[in-house]
C-alpha cells in the first residue's frame, strides 16, 4: 500500500511539471508582434516568416496537451522573432521607386 502511495504522489508530481505553456506562448505572440511593427514582413521575410511558423506548430502542439514540445516550439518562435525585429530595425527603409519619366 505504500509503495501505491508513494507512486501516485509522483505521478502527481509529474503531472503538476507539465502545464500549459501560456506565458511562453504569450511572450512568442507579444515578440512576432513587435517585429511586425518594425517592419519585419518587408525587411526581414525570412526570420518573421519562421517565427509565425514556429508558433503556429507550438500551438498545434499545446492543443495536444504536448506542453514540452508546444513549450519549446513557443521558446524558438520567441527568439526568431526577435531576431527578426533586430534585422529589420538595421536595414534602411524600403522606398518604391519613383514613377517612370519623374525626375
Amino acid at each position: 500500500m505504500k509503495q501505491l502511495t508513494q507512486l501516485a504522489i509522483l505521478i502527481l508530481a509529474l503531472a503538476a511539471c507539465a502545464t500549459a505553456p501560456v506565458q511562453e506562448m504569450s511572450d512568442a505572440r507579444q515578440a512576432i508582434r513587435s517585429a511586425e511593427a518594425v517592419g519585419a514582413a518587408q525587411r526581414s521575410p525570412e526570420s518573421l516568416t519562421a517565427a509565425q511558423l514556429l508558433l503556429r506548430k507550438a500551438q498545434a502542439y499545446l492543443e495536444t496537451g504536448a506542453y514540452d514540445d508546444a513549450r519549446r516550439l513557443a521558446l524558438d518562435a520567441r527568439t526568431q522573432a526577435i531576431k527578426a525585429r533586430e534585422t529589420a530595425s538595421r536595414r534602411p527603409t524600403l522606398r518604391s521607386a519613383p514613377p517612370q519619366g519623374v525626375p
